[in-house]
């Protein structure tokens, strides 16, 4: 086998994992189809990371990077993963630019954003349909955007898109009450962003760009129309588990990798890190899922970490 471990995904569970997977002595290879970083990229704000009061996603990741590359990682940015099979006790590992073999792998795929699957929303993403408010959100300074989704992600995007200089913010969810913290909540209403509940957004219309939203109310079955000029739609993630299939690991009901204490699947070998395997997805768990299956495909590959 050309690598002992080979990590697909190199956001914090996947950049923890090369780092603890290296200091074992085990040959690794890493992949990500960008140069990084993951979900974690979008987050203007960390103030849960134990260890900074208060850091940006961005440089938080670039800082868990610049570490991993202390160590020999072979590592393949901008290298997509297309299939991955098993072969006895190895694992071949094809990507867009050659086919690879390893002896264990280490699944850090994450997740990404859900649709609405509404009519508009895919002919208008990228002209106001965004999925990403730091990413975007600056070309609606001084304009009115709506926001869909009633958790945590979508309130901070909500709060960003204000503080940033939108002129009106709209929150938009299904349900009778948002599923976030209370101190984000209570910033809504700092921030004067409007909350629109019981409502759900039926079609997203604009001629080259967005323009406006057609709603319903759940409760009252009233319609509405609502003029906007972007729409964020934040309503979950979803897990990027394509790979995991092409393995046959066993997945729980909403498609997340399961996963025993060692981090390791139901397939000897492979092992999983990260939001693919769901729980509470936050950054510091998700680093310390990558180093639990690092140390723990030692044993896939013959080896004994003494932990």
């Amino acid at each position: 086998m050309e690598f002992e471990v080979g990590i697909i995904g190199a956001g914090p569970a996947g950049y923890s994992a090369g780092i603890y997977a290296a200091r074992s002595g085990l040959k690794t290879i890493l992949f990500d189809t960008s140069d990084g970083g993951g979900h974690a990229l979008l987050a203007p704000k960390v103030e849960n990371y134990a260890g900074f009061d208060s850091i940006s996603g961005a440089e938080l990741v670039e800082k868990m990077k610049q570490h991993m590359k202390q160590y020999p990682v072979d590592v393949h940015f901008f290298e997509s993963v297309k299939t991955v099979s098993q072969k006895k006790n190895l694992f071949m590992i094809e990507t867009d630019k050659r086919k690879y073999t390893v002896g264990a792998i280490i699944l850090c795929t994450g997740t990404e954003h859900k649709k609405l699957d509404v009519p508009g929303e895919q002919q208008l993403s990228g002209k106001g349909v965004s999925y990403c408010a730091t990413c975007d959100g600056f070309f609606f300074r001084g304009k009115t955007v709506a926001v869909i989704g009633g958790g945590n992600s979508a309130v901070i995007e909500a709060i960003f898109l204000r503080q940033i200089g939108c002129s009106k913010v709209i929150l938009i969810h299904r349900r009778d009450q948002l599923r976030a913290e209370q101190f984000y909540i209570h910033e809504t209403s700092e921030k004067k962003i409007e909350v629109v509940l019981n409502t759900e957004v039926e079609k997203i219309e604009g001629t080259d760009a967005v323009q406006f939203l057609r709603l319903k109310n759940s409760v009252t079955g009233k319609h509405s129309v609502l003029p906007v000029d972007g729409v964020f739609v934040s309503i979950g993630k979803a897990p990027q588990n394509q790979l995991a299939k092409q393995l046959k690991v066993t997945l729980d009901s909403d498609g997340y990798v399961m996963v025993d204490r060692k981090q390791q699947t139901s397939v000897r070998g492979v092992y999983a890190a990260g939001d693919i395997t769901g729980g509470v997805q936050q950054m510091i768990t998700a680093a310390a899922e990558g180093a639990i299956a690092a140390l723990s495909s030692t044993e896939a590959v013959g080896k004994k970490y003494p932990y």
